[in-house]
């Protein structure tokens, strides 16, 4: 059984396509320990709960330092003793502390196809408006594994999503969730639990 915790800052769409792959058995072997976020207010914690998963607030805001912060996390996922800690949405940048503690044990879901539209400064829908701004055609989602870099760990799974003419940022948002997050990150997850996922330096290889 591999031992999840995820990590989101506000409404855990992508969270909740964790917990319906789970509850309808497409997501085998993989259990949501935790449900962690900075934010009291995200509604991702409202879905925990209501399917029954520990969900507990930490925010950088309870302490006096980011440093004294990043101690708490830390700490904290060491408690929890996660197989695997998926971002789902989380808007705090992992302490490099936290990174050398779970080596290739992070994963993230980022809203373009990387390398285009990520690193500093790209998150929501800044992605999706930044897409539109250079008029790129074909946009998407990647799963990749977290490194100290900004979104430059190792690619796992990519879904490319074709942009309309006249969609506004807030549509090609909500298309690139629903036509390729949705389904990318929870079938990242089924391939590391499945222990397919192969490392190779900076790349990846999707084992037999």
């Amino acid at each position: 059984m591999l031992r999840t915790v995820v990590l989101v800052s506000g409404g855990g769409t992508n969270l909740q396509a964790i917990i319906d792959r789970i509850g309808d058995g497409t997501l085998k072997d993989v259990e949501i320990a935790c449900v962690l976020s900075n934010n009291p207010g995200a509604y991702a914690l409202t879905r925990a709960k209501n399917a029954g998963i520990p969900a507990l607030c930490l925010s950088p805001k309870d302490y006096e330092t980011r440093e004294r912060f990043n101690e708490a996390l830390l700490r904290k996922l060491q408690e929890l003793s996660p197989d695997l800690i998926v971002l789902a949405g989380f808007l705090v940048a992992i302490p490099e502390a936290v990174i050398r503690a779970f080596p290739m044990k992070i994963i993230n879901i980022h809203p373009s196809l990387i390398p285009s539209f990520c690193g500093k400064g790209y998150y929501g829908l800044k992605v999706h408006e930044k897409a539109l701004e250079r008029g790129v055609k074909v946009t998407g989602a990647t799963v990749h594994f977290v490194d100290e870099g900004m979104d430059s760990g190792p690619i796992i799974l990519q879904k490319a999503v074709e942009i309309p003419d006249g969609i506004t940022p807030q549509e090609l948002q909500q298309k690139v969730m629903k036509e390729a997050e949705w389904l990318i990150l929870p079938r990242a997850i089924s391939l590391i639990a499945q222990g397919r996922v192969v490392l190779s330096g900076k790349t990846t290889r999707i084992a037999p």
